[in-house]
């Protein structure tokens, strides 16, 4: 099987040279050398990369992306297997992830609780920063242990959508 240079894995994957060597001195990707000592990475390190790549795009730490990658097998190409059950032990992040995107995007534009009561509709929906008493940062968003809480919008008062 070909083996790539770190500027064809940079090229393939759109992650920069000197990301692809941190990766490999962080113990998340690994490569050989050649007899003039460059590097080659087998081409199923591209997986890995795209999968670093993403992960980290959505939030992830690259903790919880190490944990990840070490929990497949070593020295042999992830199955479908070794990824549908790392994708499993994802999905809960990711869902809530896509979730909190959600209410940010469907709440940015009323009051969000905040504490700024810069909008009109702060002053109504959140008098004297009442939401600050619940912790601090955009509590309207943040907040959403009840599947039926309702939340402010500009237009009043609306059920969170699911």
């Amino acid at each position: 099987m070909s083996r790539l240079s770190i500027g064809e894995l940079a090229a393939r994957s759109g992650v920069a040279t000197s990301a692809l060597r941190y990766y490999e001195a962080e113990g998340l990707i690994e490569a050989t050398r050649s007899e003039g000592g460059q590097r080659r990475f087998a081409r199923e390190t591209l997986r890995r990369v795209s999968f670093i790549k993403v992960a980290q795009e959505v939030g992830l730490s690259l903790d919880e992306i190490r944990e990840a990658l070490h929990s497949l097998p070593e020295r042999r190409t992830p199955t479908d297997k070794d990824w549908e059950r790392l994708s499993r032990t994802w999905r809960p992040r990711i869902n809530a992830q896509i979730h909190m995107l959600e209410r940010l995007r469907d709440r940015l534009d009323g009051c969000i609780g905040c504490g700024c009561l810069s909008l009109r509709v702060c002053k109504l929906l959140n008098p004297d920063d009442e939401m600050g008493e619940h912790g601090p940062g955009p509590r309207y968003i943040i907040e959403d242990d009840d599947p039926e809480h309702d939340y402010p919008t500009p237009d009043g008062w609306q059920a969170t959508v699911r």
